[in-house]
């Protein structure tokens, strides 16, 4: 790597439980030139499958995703070094978290197949109390192999902090929670639920970078849901899809996230497609259709924007490769640069200043 290249650190969250990894792993990657090379791993952490980087760059926290045993972890992080030390670990109380959050206050992990939603505190260095606050969610819908009970996929932040979105995947819901960062006890309150498609497994969801919209992308079906949002509200705009109309093979819709300058929407499908779409952002929130890719590997379950916009990272979990696409950031149109990074089932990607 040359001198003068913008140089971030890159953090790999890994399944350690398919093939061999040893949990996260860091590299220093470019974003003028998408060079990279590996800095650190960590040891022996059991299925860091969701990751998040604490605003002061100084802590790392991950999920466990291990079935009954399941827990998050924390660690301190050192940007120039890249290592990872390990604080402690604290039991979600529910199976499978899949997604996680920070704040300066508080970790908020969504639990999968416990349909469960935990709050836990941040001691002063940056360890995790026990949990603060457990949510259970209870229901079902129309798909009986994945719907037969509460699944949260994802947790959130507004924009302005003041509310935690929440997608129930086995619900067919979303649900916005009035967030109170300081409480001791009810961190989270219900305002509001929105009901979705039956049968839509609504998955992952993004903010548009001026917070007037949210982007719903749903696992079973397919659909891309455009909502205008303000003050903890949603309200319903369009509906769109990633699936191509021609595609009749298992959809399992993955992962959403726009592009730095906020022009450019792109979304991705894993199943029988391992495609990525490219949509552009127009004035009034809505979404126009660019083209789809595919991926270049199979399970492409999470995806990355480099802090510059040139370049877009996805995740592999059964070819066990990041794929690297170079982003045109006039059309938004992704082209393969050929680059790969070989690493075990690679499923969270996140960039972190140096």
């Amino acid at each position: 790597m040359n001198a003068q290249d913008k140089i971030y650190n890159l953090i790999i969250g890994t399944y350690t439980n398919s093939c061999e990894s040893k949990g996260i792993y860091v590299y220093d990657f470019s974003t003028d030139t998408a060079d990279f090379s590996l800095k650190i791993t960590t040891e022996n952490v059991i299925n860091p499958s969701y990751l998040t980087v604490s605003q002061g760059n100084d802590f790392v926290y991950s999920v466990n995703e291990n079935g009954k045993e399941s827990a998050v972890s924390s660690f301190k992080f050192d940007p120039k070094s890249g290592k990872l030390n390990f604080l402690n670990k604290q039991e979600t109380n529910g199976a499978d978290p899949c997604y996680i959050i920070n704040d300066d206050k508080n970790v908020i992990s969504a639990n999968y197949s416990g349909g469960n939603i935990t709050v836990f505190g941040k001691n002063t260095d940056g360890s995790l109390t026990k949990a603060k606050q457990i949510i259970q969610h209870s229901g079902k819908s129309a798909n009986e192999k994945r719907q037969e009970s509460a699944h949260v996929h994802m947790t959130c932040f507004s924009p302005d902090k003041k509310f935690v979105l929440v997608n129930d995947l086995g619900m067919d819901k979303i649900l916005v929670y009035k967030y109170d960062k300081n409480a001791s006890q009810n961190i989270l309150t219900l305002k509001e639920t929105i009901e979705t498609k039956k049968g839509s497994g609504p998955r992952h969801l993004i903010f548009s970078n001026d917070g007037k919209f949210v982007y719903v992308l749903h696992e079973l079906d397919g659909s891309l849901v455009t909502y205008k949002y303000k003050n903890g509200t949603l309200k319903l705009l369009q509906e769109t899809t990633i699936i191509a109309k021609d595609f009749h093979d298992e959809i399992s819709a993955a992962d959403i996230h726009i592009s730095p300058e906020g022009k450019f929407l792109y979304a991705t499908n894993r199943g029988d497609a391992n495609t990525i779409n490219t949509f552009a952002i127009n004035k009034k929130g809505t979404l126009d259709l660019v083209n789809q890719v595919d991926t270049k590997g199979k399970g492409p379950r999470n995806f990355t924007i480099d802090p510059s916009g040139n370049f877009l990272l996805i995740g592999h979990q059964y070819t066990n490769n990041v794929v690297i696409f170079k982003i045109d950031k006039t059309t938004g149109k992704l082209s393969d640069t050929g680059k790969r990074i070989e690493l075990c089932a690679p499923v969270c990607l996140v960039f972190a200043k140096q």
